[in-house]
């Protein structure tokens, strides 16, 4: 199930109280408007899951506000280390693991 807002994800991990998150840092090498890294959260709930997309917006995600980095070339990226710690300090009781795809 798609989750299309942050608020709602964050109210259904509220109410689901799943044991642990884990996202993906999704990388598009063609994309044309160079938003190349997108955050993927999915939580799983009842053998169901529910997953939310962060898209990027100027500097940081659209929703969750979190930045990004250029590296050498310019190009915008995320942080693995940097996101854990942010969905970390949103969800302190729940384990978060990265799933790192390219």
């Amino acid at each position: 199930m798609r989750i299309r807002s942050w608020e709602e994800f964050k109210r259904l991990v509220d109410e689901k109280k799943p044991g642990s998150i884990v996202f993906i840092l999704e990388q598009n090498g063609f994309s044309p408007n160079k938003e190349l890294t997108t955050l993927k959260l999915i939580m799983l709930h009842d053998k169901r899951y529910y997953m939310f997309y962060d898209f990027p917006k100027g500097d940081a995600l659209r929703e969750t506000g979190i930045a990004f980095h250029k590296d050498k070339n310019g190009i915008p990226n995320l942080d693995e280390d940097e996101v854990k710690a942010f969905l970390e300090k949103q969800f302190p009781n729940l384990k978060i693991y990265s799933f790192w795809t390219a």
